[in-house]
């Protein structure tokens, strides 16, 4: 064996561990990490195997093995984020009708507690115009600042924290039976309750931020995992106008969250539309989806987009949907198997006792 091929074998080996390690159901956070750039990964593997087939002579079985390898890891991978290039079928419909009362938009944007832009977001608002937005990481500052669009959004719930899950939520339609929560950990709070559309109805409504698995914050995903999971399980298996939004920390083609939707019921309508990557808005080559607005199967798409950059690390999150419950019976729900509700109950019991 050749130097450039010890080389070479060794540079494929460490770029196949993490969907070696992806694979498996551990929950330490430099495991749970490799969720997030698989975008990343991909190209990667893929630059392994043309690097492969220029060094390896193809003269021993094992050259055969490991490319084999790095294919089955690439297909893994892709696999994986398929369902959310335009490649893929659209889970969520689109909505070409006119503008009507059963329309409700929402604006997504983790904030970054440290950002004193705080006029970038106001005019991605005034902007925009959404029924709703919800800031996290906004503490005392930035509810000052937020204070002089309450002519136009007059209700509001309020959660100014310094510990980088403060969470303010602004709305134009009102708001009934709101509630903060703190479901798993003690300063991580959620809100939780009803708006009232325009046309009368209430959609129930749950904004989260839970802590993500990092050297710096939780050494697991446990935490994480089982706040998205506990408000996916609340959610009854047959949802009527409901809404999910916020930072999840977590990315769309993760387990946890794979499976908060198959045991909500709950619709992306990232799926077949794109990845929208909001984080990290600072490192082009370093992004992924983890700003997400989640809704049952009776509310088709009308737009989704990313907003532009207000200073932090975080894109904001837009959405708007048209409420349409004669569309249920053609949007595909994922289905789930009793294996990964079990799964899902295990999570979130063990989150709640090391908590």
């Amino acid at each position: 064996m050749s130097t450039i091929e010890i080389v070479t074998l060794f540079i494929n080996v460490f770029f196949c561990l993490p969907s070696i390690a992806s694979v498996t159901k551990f929950d330490y956070w430099w495991i749970r990490g490799f969720d997030f750039p698989r975008i990343q990964i991909s190209v990667l593997i893929l630059l392994n195997i043309i690097l492969a087939g220029f060094v390896y002579s193809f003269m021993q079985p094992w050259h055969f093995f490991m490319l084999g390898i790095l294919i089955m890891c690439l297909i893994y991978q892709l696999s994986l984020i398929f369902p959310y290039t335009v490649l893929a079928k659209k889970q969520v419909l689109n909505y070409t009708g006119s503008e009507n009362k059963n329309q409700i938009s929402i604006l997504v944007s983790n904030v970054l507690m440290t950002n004193r832009e705080y006029q970038k977001l106001i005019d991605l608002i005034e902007l925009k115009k959404p029924d709703l937005f919800l800031t996290l990481e906004s503490d005392e500052g930035w509810e000052q600042a937020l204070n002089k669009l309450e002519d136009t959004y007059k209700y509001s719930v309020k959660v100014p924290l310094k510990n980088l899950y403060g969470m303010h939520l602004y709305s134009k339609l009102a708001l009934e039976d709101m509630e903060v929560h703190y479901l798993v950990e003690e300063d991580i709070p959620s809100i939780q309750g009803f708006v009232r559309l325009e046309n009368n109805l209430k959609a129930k409504i749950h904004c989260l931020h839970p802590r993500p698995p990092s050297p710096n914050e939780s050494k697991t995903s446990t935490h994480r995992d089982a706040e998205i999971l506990l408000v996916g399980e609340s959610i009854e298996t047959n949802p009527k106008r409901t809404l999910v939004f916020g930072d999840l920390n977590d990315v769309a083609w993760s387990r946890t969250t794979k499976i908060f939707q198959k045991v909500s019921g709950l619709l992306d309508p990232r799926r077949g539309r794109g990845f929208f990557n909001t984080f990290n808005a600072k490192y082009l080559l370093m992004r992924w989806p983890l700003d997400h607005v989640f809704h049952s199967d009776d509310f088709t798409l009308i737009d989704i987009s990313r907003g532009k950059n207000i200073g932090s690390d975080h894109f904001p999150m837009y959405i708007k949907l048209n409420y349409a419950p004669e569309k249920k019976e053609e949007q595909d729900k994922l289905p789930v198997t009793e294996e990964e509700e079990e799964w899902a109950k295990e999570k979130i019991e063990k989150g709640m006792t090391s908590s």
